[in-house]
């Protein structure tokens, strides 16, 4: 199969056998992080509103299962050795690393299409529906990444882990992506007054970034954003 991006040979890469405390300690933020934006309209009256009880139990919840999973190396990246040791290797794909990539991949997906509808339907009607939007628009969101999820039909959520060297790259792509235009949304926000002039100039920055950053992962101009092939001496006869 021909790339266009430039790919990483796995033989040329250095083989780690076993993670490190502290790596293993690094990766559990991110896993907290996807969990407790979970419940999207509970998200969404934090950063609105600053917050509330909800948000600090649902946290307190959040921290002790994912520290348990962590504890016990039922985490990506958490665990005291990389479950994939050989990319494009035929393995089965762990139950806990399908239920986190789904829930990881609702977090990009949903809060990302919402915002972008909210932000279109604001410009369009110079009226602000977003908390609306959110409340419908979640949960059926969820249920159908999830279910995708399910049915192993998302990057990194098969059945097997034969084609991670390549979905790799579609995951962290989207969280590249995702991640700064979210960042740069919000900033923009609190920066800039409620005008719909500035619903605009938040619509074409949220979309440019998205598109920009999605182009650059696209190329494996960003990190983990390459494909990993084989090399020679992985071939099989």
């Amino acid at each position: 199969m021909a790339y266009t991006v430039k790919a990483e040979i796995f033989d040329e890469r250095k083989m780690r056998t076993r993670n490190k405390p502290w790596y293993r300690v690094a990766h559990w933020p991110i896993w907290i992080w996807v969990f407790f934006l979970a419940p999207g309209p509970l998200t969404f009256d934090l950063f609105a509103k600053g917050g509330s009880v909800g948000n600090l139990i649902w946290l307190g919840v959040v921290l002790l299962a994912t520290g348990t999973a962590a504890f016990y190396g039922q985490l990506p990246g958490a665990e005291p050795a990389p479950y994939i040791l050989r990319f494009n290797e035929e393995r089965p794909n762990p139950l806990y690393r399908k239920i986190c990539y789904s829930f990881a991949w609702n977090a990009l997906i949903n809060f990302t299409l919402l915002n972008l509808i909210g932000l279109a339907v604001a410009v369009a009607t110079g009226k602000w529906y977003l908390k609306q939007i959110y409340a419908h628009g979640y949960t059926p969101i969820c249920v159908v990444v999830l279910a995708l999820g399910a049915l192993g039909l998302l990057p990194r959520v098969g059945r097997s882990t034969k084609g991670e060297g390549v979905e790799r790259r579609y995951f962290y792509g989207a969280v590249w992506a995702v991640t700064a235009a979210q960042v740069v949304l919000l900033l923009l926000w609190k920066a800039m007054p409620r005008t719909h002039a500035t619903d605009i100039v938040k619509l074409a920055v949220y979309s440019a970034v998205l598109i920009a950053m999605g182009i650059a992962a696209a190329f494996g101009k960003l990190p983990r954003t390459r494909p990993i092939l084989p090399g020679e001496l992985m071939v099989a006869d």
